[in-house]
């Protein structure tokens, strides 16, 4: 695919102002988590205590991200954005003074960080409605993939910079710095020009818990969206916690250390931009692709077991990152693009609850199974799991997409005694599989659905 393709996207007006927007946001929310990070540690000495910050962070993203999702569904999206960047720079500019004046002091920094993860919980799904508005249908999945590299990059340059600053003055500089860059998305928000969205689905009536409740039925009607779900909760939990298995290692068989350990983290970082750019270029990212990264990525976590030394190791961490974020992006454009438009918000909530509970779960088994079983057997163990799962996945939506053709090709005959003799013609000469390929909708549509696009041509952008 031509480099041009890779960054499509960008061809957008309205997605290179918020691509940039994030990229400066980025940048400032990570320097905010090792500022917090480090004061947390700082004032108690505890590692433990850090953690309890993060987890406080991400846990009312399993309470509040279902009527996250509702609101991204019912309401205008553009208002609900600033109103979150406001909440954010307040809760930034809090710790900023907390730092300081050292008014509060802990309870005050756990506090806001429970309050800043309430706002991300709710923000989530209405910034993923909001940024599938920005380009068309063709580009999603390459905006999405983006959003990666942006993501990545933020990252990287965003530690980097905030372990200068941190060290040179301390971290209530780098709280301040991330409270100033909301402002990019504020002017980003005002900057997009409406009448280049696409009109938003219609809302559904009823209260909230009833949209929750319509949330939770439409999923259960999908199952080829719940069987790529389940299998990112598996990929998540037991393949992409190197956070702790790296650290294990390190310190472990490797013997590599704080260094070594620091090191990997760089090729991680690294890793994930190379995935990013390798989903970018694709010109689709469908389930074949998932299920290819899944097996891809657990096959070299065996391997990563395996590896004699810590440069063996990182060699296999880098294409382990670069899968890790493939998945990621070809499950969030398939929660796009196969899914009802009145529902898509509810559906990125359900996303982002699988990838915070993968979180809470994947890292505490797998640091149990590494004190008690090792690192090295941890990693194999959890490969093979991940790859009998991926495997599994495979043939359960082979054959979900078999029973959709196969629902898909049972239509009432003409009547007209020319018009059957065409009919069980075009049944004898037309294979059953190509039913699927002619009906780029997705599994996510019902069978009647995908017999209209099958006789229609290609589905219409949502």
């Amino acid at each position: 695919m031509a480099t041009g393709a890779t960054f499509a996207a960008l061809r957008h007006r309205n997605y290179r102002i918020w691509a940039l927007a994030g990229f400066v946001s980025v940048i400032g929310t990570w320097m905010q988590v090792l500022g917090v990070n480090w004061y947390v540690l700082k004032e108690t000495g505890s590692a433990t205590s850090m953690g309890f910050a993060v987890l406080l962070q991400a846990a009312p993203t399993l309470l509040l991200s279902v009527w996250g999702g509702v609101l991204a569904d019912r309401l205008p999206a553009r208002p609900l954005l600033i109103a979150a960047q406001v909440a954010h720079a307040a809760l930034a500019a809090g710790l900023a003074a907390v730092a300081l004046t050292g008014v509060g002091d802990l309870p005050l920094i756990f506090a806001i960080s429970l309050a800043s993860g309430a706002v991300s919980a709710v923000e989530g799904p209405v910034m993923g409605r909001w940024s599938s508005t920005l380009v068309d249908r063709e580009t999603l999945g390459n905006a999405l993939a983006l959003g990666s590299l942006t993501n990545s990059a933020g990252r990287i340059l965003g530690m980097s910079l905030g372990a200068i600053v941190v060290a040179a003055v301390g971290p209530a500089l780098l709280f301040g710095i991330n409270a100033a860059s909301f402002a990019a998305v504020v002017v980003a928000l005002f900057a997009v020009r409406p009448g280049a969205l696409p009109a938003r689905a219609a809302p559904d009536g009823g209260r909230v818990h009833d949209g929750v409740r319509a949330g939770f039925a439409y999923l259960h009607g999908q199952p080829v969206l719940l069987l790529a779900l389940a299998l990112s909760f598996v990929l998540g939990s037991l393949g992409r916690n190197y956070q702790v298995t790296m650290a294990a290692m390190s310190d472990g068989p490797l013997n590599a250390g704080a260094s070594g350990y620091g090191l990997l983290s760089t090729v991680f970082a690294v890793g994930t931009v190379v995935g990013a750019l390798v989903a970018a270029r694709r010109r689709s990212l469908g389930y074949g692709t998932l299920v290819g990264a899944g097996l891809l990525a657990s096959g070299l976590q065996i391997v990563a077991g395996l590896a004699p030394g810590a440069w063996s190791f990182a060699a296999v961490i880098l294409p382990i990152a670069a899968a890790a974020v493939v998945i990621d992006t070809t499950v969030g454009t398939r929660a796009q693009l196969d899914t009802d438009g009145a529902m898509r918000g509810r559906v990125l909530a359900a996303l982002a609850v699988t990838g915070s509970v993968s979180a809470a779960v994947g890292a505490p088994l797998l640091g149990w199974l590494a004190e008690h079983a090792g690192p090295r057997q941890t990693l194999v163990l959890a490969g093979s799991v991940a790859a009998i799962a991926t495997t599994a996945a495979a043939v359960a939506l082979d054959r979900q997409r078999g029973r959709s053709a196969t629902l898909t090709l049972v239509v009432p005959q003409p009547r007209h005694p020319v018009r059957r003799a065409a009919f069980r013609a075009a049944r004898i000469v037309r294979p059953t599989g190509a039913v699927c390929v002619v009906a780029p909708a997705g599994p996510g549509v019902g069978a009647t659905r995908l017999g209209e696009l099958a006789t229609a041509g290609p589905a219409p952008s949502r």
